[in-house]
């Protein structure tokens, strides 16, 4: 049997409920968001799923959310962080790129990442994780940009994916088998 990855994003926070631009700054989980991440950490109890290995980014929203999931250790990974949108950050979200394909660059000219950079650190973060002894079920937390462009990296389908949700304390599952990942299913509990 292969390995399995868990990759969620955070719980709602006050920024997205206050629509906002929120990448490498940050803010706190709302009532909701903290009972999305026990939601799902519910989710995983009932159904004997359990994790060798926990990871979140470094952003409190996402330590946040783990720690409401699951009580096991953990390791903060910069690698996981979500996207920078630079002079963007914390401004109304209205100003963000509208489509996947625009957020390629459209970033780049405020002081924020490329959506290709972001792919790319998620991809080499998580195989680093994945390929390690002893990792055959691990949980991740991190950010909807930064989950969105792995799965892209990985699964030719992604905007089909993005289509039908993008929520908070989305879970999406991969297998990984001889350093590649495939895309098993995405988890929707809301």
């Amino acid at each position: 049997m292969g390995k399995k990855l868990y990759l969620v994003r955070h719980g709602e926070t006050q920024f997205n409920v206050e629509h906002r631009v929120q990448g490498w700054c940050d803010s706190p989980l709302t009532a909701r968001g903290r009972e999305q991440a026990r939601t799902v950490g519910r989710y995983f109890e009932e159904r004997g799923i359990a994790f060798d290995h926990a990871y979140c980014s470094t952003s409190e929203r996402a330590s946040d959310t783990l720690e409401l999931m699951t009580s096991m250790p953990y390791t903060r990974l910069r690698g996981l962080k979500e996207m920078n949108f630079g002079k963007l950050e914390g401004l109304p979200d209205y100003l963000c790129a509208k489509t996947p394909e625009e957020c390629v660059s459209y970033y780049l000219p405020f002081g924020g990442d490329s959506s290709d950079w972001v792919r790319d650190r998620m991809v080499e973060t998580l195989t680093q994780v994945m390929s390690q002894e002893g990792h055959e079920r691990v949980l991740a937390v991190s950010h909807g940009g930064a989950n969105y462009n792995f799965l892209r990296a990985v699964y030719p389908a992604a905007k089909e994916e993005l289509a039908r949700g993008w929520g908070n304390c989305l879970v999406l599952v991969f297998d990984f088998e001889d350093g590649v990942f495939s895309f098993e299913r995405a988890i929707r509990l809301e």
